[in-house]
């Protein structure tokens, strides 16, 4: 027996919510893919996808949290069910900000797809634009194409050798064409050099670790600020490191002052900041400045993951952990990427900072006092949403918790301007 719209609403009021972003070719962000699973058994079981619980779920978290908190200034692509394309949650959100994508027609359907043109050609005027898979380009489909602002294609389902004729295709459309599913550098190689306009996976969640000798020196400069504000030196030797690089010393007082900290007054130096702060929370900003020091390509995407973990990570801990450890919390976050941030092994990239042990086995080793907390985060940001039940679980969170979290999360990295 199905159950009631009321029993639906009830069971995915509290959903954890996932995004994924889609770049362009540059690797800059300009969309994300939101995702939803509820913690309940059966057709809303965490590890089972269900359309309509992510459309309606999504919906209810826009008008609830609003925009901002869940994709800042980007735009945002929503799954959806068809028999939900007349339902009244679009009226919720502005349709400037949305990208409704479109699942294929059971058994392909001729009457139901010609049906279903019609409901999509009334939410184009009404001012959504809309996204559909490959499937699109079957002759079926034919007049669906002219409505169509994105054709996303499944990398993992088109076969390489295909690849080519489906870009030609889409090319002779108006929509857009996004390879989804990019999972190894090679094959985003392959689909920038075939032309497609945006690129989702989880490759650029976490880029591929290549092999480096020599750490980036604008990482280098704010590894030592580290080191040297751990062993609280001298504010004149802080200095000094800060005076070599004008960009870092303005970068960190621009993070310390945005409304990510909510300070009452303005700090207008390093100094300033010691004094008012002290090193316990300058440590956390520096931190967070070594995750955006070097905002180019895919690196802006990374800066955004690894900020939202640290934040994630701290709310979470907030419950459980003493104060110093929920600030290591935030540490542990933001260095889960280290790896990737710095093109070496994790291990070769502690061996460069002094951190406690217990920051370190999480790192290492995804154990300890925060490994279980940084496991969570993970699998909230690969859509690993079984994995997500059983840890929120262990630690003794609720779905609502784990959720009001993770979107405090991305609002106050949306707030830092990353």
């Amino acid at each position: 027996m199905n159950p009631s719209p009321g029993a639906v609403a009830d069971k995915i009021e509290y959903s954890y919510i996932a995004r994924q972003p889609i770049l362009d070719r540059q690797q800059k962000i300009i969309s994300y893919e939101l995702f939803s699973r509820t913690d309940e058994t059966g057709d809303y079981a965490a590890s089972h996808f269900t359309a309509s619980a992510d459309s309606r779920m999504l919906f209810h978290a826009l008008s609830h949290f609003g925009t901002e908190a869940l994709f800042g200034d980007k735009s945002a692509f929503v799954n959806v069910v068809i028999e939900s394309l007349t339902n009244e949650h679009f009226e919720l959100v502005h349709s400037d900000r949305v990208v409704i994508e479109v699942p294929r027609v059971h058994d392909d359907d001729t009457g139901a797809i010609e049906r279903t043109q019609q409901k999509l050609a009334e939410l184009r005027k009404r001012g959504y634009r809309l996204a559909a898979g490959e499937y699109v380009l079957l002759p079926a489909y034919a007049k669906w194409l002219p409505l169509l602002s994105f054709i996303k294609v499944n990398t993992q389902v088109v076969p390489p050798g295909t690849l080519q004729a489906v870009t030609d295709r889409i090319a002779k459309t108006s929509a857009k064409s996004i390879a989804e599913r990019i999972e190894t550098a090679e094959q985003f190689r392959q689909c920038h050099q075939l032309g497609f306009f945006g690129f989702q996976g989880f490759f650029f969640a976490k880029p591929v670790t290549v092999s480096a000798k020599l750490i980036n020196p604008a990482y280098a400069n704010v590894l030592e600020l580290i080191n040297l504000v751990r062993q609280e030196a001298d504010v004149d030797e802080i200095e000094l490191v800060l005076k070599r690089d004008a960009a870092l010393s303005f970068k960190l007082l621009r993070y310390i002052n945005s409304s990510g900290f909510g300070l009452m007054c303005e700090i207008t130096s390093f100094r300033h900041a010691v004094m008012i702060l002290g090193y316990r929370k300058l440590l956390r900003w520096l931190t967070l400045l070594f995750a955006t020091v070097n905002q180019n390509g895919s690196a802006s995407a990374l800066a955004r993951t690894a900020v939202t973990r640290g934040r994630m990570m701290e709310l979470l801990s907030e419950r459980h952990l003493s104060r110093d450890d929920t600030d290591n919390a935030f540490i542990v976050g933001i260095f889960s990427l280290l790896d990737s941030m710095l093109g070496v092994r994790t291990e070769d990239a502690l061996a460069s900072i002094t951190l406690p042990d217990s920051v370190n086995e999480a790192l290492l080793h995804r154990q300890g006092l925060f490994g279980p907390f940084l496991q969570l985060v993970e699998a909230c940001e690969s859509l690993d949403f079984a994995t997500m039940e059983t840890l929120a679980a262990s630690l003794q969170f609720g779905p609502k918790e784990v959720d009001e979290a993770h979107i405090e999360a991305l609002a106050w990295t949306e707030s830092l301007g990353i």
